[in-house]
């Protein structure tokens, strides 16, 4: 094992040895080298001559750069073409995490790490995964859960998913089935709760929530160390009675056994998908999150080594924009009204015979459970007949995505699904 890893383990078990005993055997191999990176930060502070380090190109002074594509763009060459750090732009970072204070009042006074940007959620989740799962390892999550992470956590980790059904029979968070899912559990296990859930919409209410975090100390005062992921990319679009913040903040300094891990980004909050910047943040003991910070380091540098520079860029001047917030609510109603036209249009008795719909009141999503009709034939059947896309969930959910459909739409598209279990049930 590297020298540099031994230290920062060192450090985990001096402070928090079950923070330590919850990473991967890669998770403990890992550390950020003092290579070419770190001996070009140090050249950028005090190099004022030449800084002959990294490998970029320069030209007057600046990055060398084509004219056709920067003429396009109206931002300075230094904040487009070089490369980012790997933990991202400190800028960014800070003001992120400015954010997160706001919105989510219960991580005031938490000891949090300040987020590392990375390349979207997607990434955010594969850096959990290699930091603390081992084959065999157990991932407890809602049945509804986003296909992704059977490859996230299964395919590339090799994991086991072991699931609980997410509603109770008055449509609420199964409290007693999470529960006993977690009692099956010795020593470790990392558990991934998603708000607002993709594929269902649902957000749990605040007294949910409290039972949630709760369970998670119950079972961490019996011994089981957990790291619990918290997706949140669809955070912030809460349109009904809901907890309005991540769990994150009601976990952090819970319990020496609980380590919550907050897995956000721009591209759903901020409609910027394509930009692909996310974020991942711990919340730890001091030295514990310095740790954890050198090692997620160490994996981006070893897999993406950093993150887009521009997209970094004009999401740090979105963000301190003064048309940031305008715009973001004006967005969010958009998205709310949509959400309140989908369940008016399901309030229609006509759809009893061939659809309920599970709980939502929140994100991009919400699923129909199909009485007799198979999902996937009705996905083809609906595409085939009436040109209408859907996602076929399992073999009885149909997930409808709101967000993309305009709220004038909303009747139409829910009227054609109708019709289409109608032809397929004669």
């Amino acid at each position: 094992m590297n020298a540099l890893a031994t230290q920062l383990n060192e450090k985990m078990q001096k402070e928090n040895p079950a923070v330590y005993n919850m990473l991967s055997d890669l998770g403990k191999n890992l550390y950020y080298p003092k290579g070419i990176l770190s001996q070009s930060a140090e050249a950028g502070k005090k190099a004022h001559r030449f800084n002959a380090t990294i490998g970029i190109a320069t030209e007057n002074g600046e990055p060398m750069h084509f004219n056709h594509i920067q003429k396009k763009l109206d931002y300075k060459p230094n904040d487009i073409y070089p490369y980012a750090p790997p933990q991202g732009k400190e800028a960014l970072r800070l003001v992120w995490k400015e954010k997160l204070l706001v919105d989510n009042p219960s991580m005031n006074g938490k000891s949090i790490g300040t987020p590392i940007v990375t390349s979207a959620l997607t990434h955010g989740l594969s850096i959990a995964a290699d930091l603390f799962m081992d084959a065999g390892d157990v991932l407890v999550t809602p049945q509804q859960y986003w296909g992704n992470y059977n490859t996230v956590f299964q395919v590339r980790r090799g994991g086991r998913v072991e699931t609980f059904p997410l509603f109770n029979e008055a449509g609420s968070f199964h409290v007693e089935a999470f529960r006993d899912t977690l009692a099956k559990q010795t020593e470790k296990a990392i558990v991934l709760l998603n708000f607002p859930n993709n594929p269902t919409g649902f957000t749990p209410s605040v007294k949910e929530a409290e039972a949630i975090v709760q369970v998670l100390k119950d079972a961490a005062e019996g011994g089981l160390k957990l790291v619990v992921l918290l997706d949140d990319a669809y955070f912030g679009l809460f349109y009904e009675d809901s907890i309005k913040e991540s769990l994150f903040g009601l976990l952090a300094d819970s319990h020496e056994n609980i380590l919550p891990v907050k897995i956000d980004g721009a591209t759903k909050e901020n409609y910027v998908w394509g930009f692909r910047v996310g974020f991942i943040t711990y919340a730890a003991s001091p030295d514990t999150l310095d740790a954890l910070e050198q090692k997620t380091k160490g994996i981006i540098r070893g897999t993406v080594s950093s993150g887009s520079h521009i997209s970094q860029t004009i999401l740090l001047e979105s963000l301190q924009s003064e048309e940031f917030l305008q715009e973001k609510e004006e967005k969010f109603q958009i998205m709310q009204g949509r959400a309140v036209k989908t369940k008016q249009v399901l309030a229609d008795e006509k759809f009893a015979p061939y659809w309920t719909y599970y709980p939502f009141n929140s994100g991009y999503f919400m699923c129909l459970k199909l009485n007799a009709v198979d999902a996937e034939t009705l996905r083809l059947h609906l595409l085939d007949h009436y040109g209408v896309g859907v996602i076929a969930s399992n073999k009885t959910d149909i997930r409808v995505a709101f967000s993309c459909v305009e709220e004038n739409d909303i009747q139409e598209l829910f009227d054609l699904i109708y019709e289409g279990c109608k032809d397929l049930t004669k």
